[in-house]
């Protein structure tokens, strides 16, 4: 398994603010994806400053609070899935994904409580 990003994921029912704030850190708007995760829609950015760092913020309606979590893209899903469950993770939505025509992803919550976003980017 080939690790091939990693940032923070802030999830929230506040986007446009925390993106905001970021923005004004330097963070410039890469790019967003619109996705489905069967229960409700929600939107992701990817923001970029000029040292390279990277931050994505979803906003997503139904979060009571808002979370961070590590976002981690990797090669082949189904290795780096095998990898985390083997060390307790856990998909507090019963192993749902959430897919879009270039992404896959799922949460996956460790032992001991912190979070990683599973990410493949789908490449035609």
């Amino acid at each position: 398994m080939k690790i091939t990003s990693f940032n923070p994921l802030i999830v929230t029912k506040d986007a446009e603010n925390v993106i905001k704030l970021f923005e004004s850190l330097g963070f410039e708007r890469r790019h967003s994806i619109d996705a489905n995760t069967g229960k409700e829609d929600f939107t992701s950015v990817r923001l970029k400053n000029a040292e390279g760092f990277y931050v994505d913020v979803a906003n997503v309606e139904s979060v009571p609070r808002d979370m961070t979590l590590i976002r981690m893209n990797v090669d082949d899903f189904d290795e780096a899935y095998k990898f985390l469950t083997e060390r307790g993770f856990t998909n507090p939505r019963g192993g749902k994904t959430v897919e879009t025509e270039t992404n896959k992803s799922m949460m996956m919550v460790s032992p001991s409580g912190f979070a990683f976003d599973l990410c493949q980017h789908i490449k035609e």
